[in-house]
């Protein structure tokens, strides 16, 4: 069965269904998700989810775009959440340069300081990049984020950077925006890189794949991206599946 490795049911795009969608997923060939706090409200959000579902796991952090709402106080409240039982990773975290707010400077304080707390309570990162491909290595490299580990969530850059991350022994997300005509980068990268590093993600409410590109997204979505796996790499779906799967366990430390 599939596992999606980063989506966000919390969203209010799920306000008027969530429970039916989420009660569907295991018939639909769905077997985990794992719910990403992308805020301090997120992260709460995710515990009540978390609470309610038995295959829905968590991730507990703040996206950069929101780190100007973090504090001692609040960071040292990620700590004690991490602690969580299914709480299997700090995240999202890292550089988004596509908005203007919070400034650079900020971002960067909160994401050296997250990565510090997924160290100290021994869990993986899920890194969020988003046109920062430079300051979000170059961080990730003085911090030996080597030693902690994680996935680079929805991966955007080219091949060059995906061997960086690679050699750090990092997995790379892959979605919906496989499928795009204009995914060019993407499609690259996952010809060229092993299937050991690859966890499927949807980024719901986001990035649906092509043919629901536009419309809402969930998890019953990722056999589109299945299938684009499984067209590069020459194997069957079923293996795409199998060894995603395996990839995702391993990833959140689920083995």
């Amino acid at each position: 069965m599939i596992f999606d490795t980063h989506a966000h049911y919390d969203d209010e795009a799920f306000d008027e269904d969530r429970d039916a969608l989420l009660s569907s997923l295991q018939t639909q060939g769905i077997e985990a998700v794992v719910n990403i706090g992308a805020s301090i409200q997120t992260t709460k959000n995710t515990l009540e989810l978390m609470e309610k579902w038995p295959f829905v796991y968590g991730a507990a952090g703040v996206h950069p775009s929101e780190t100007a709402e973090l504090d001692d106080r609040l960071l040292n409240w990620l700590k004690t959440v991490s602690k969580t039982p299914k709480i299997v990773a700090i995240g999202e975290i890292g550089l988004d340069y596509y908005w203007e707010e919070p400034e650079h400077g900020i971002q960067k304080e909160w994401f050296v300081k997250q990565l510090n707390l997924a160290r100290e309570v021994k869990l993986p990162v899920v890194i969020h990049s988003r046109d920062a491909a430079k300051d979000t290595l170059d961080i990730m490299k003085a911090e030996h984020s080597e030693e902690i580990g994680g996935v680079i969530h929805c991966f955007s850059y080219g091949v060059e950077m995906a061997r960086e991350y690679l050699n750090m022994g990092f997995y790379l997300g892959i979605g919906g925006v496989l499928t795009f005509n204009n995914a060019k980068k993407v499609k690259e990268v996952v010809e060229y890189m092993p299937m050991d590093r690859i966890v499927l993600e949807t980024d719901c409410p986001y990035l649906a794949p092509v043919p629901n590109r536009g419309k809402r997204n969930s998890s019953l979505n990722l056999p589109y991206v299945v299938d684009a796996v499984s067209r590069i790499k020459n194997i069957p779906p079923e293996e795409v599946i199998d060894i995603t799967n395996r990839n995702a366990r391993q990833l959140y430390r689920l083995v």
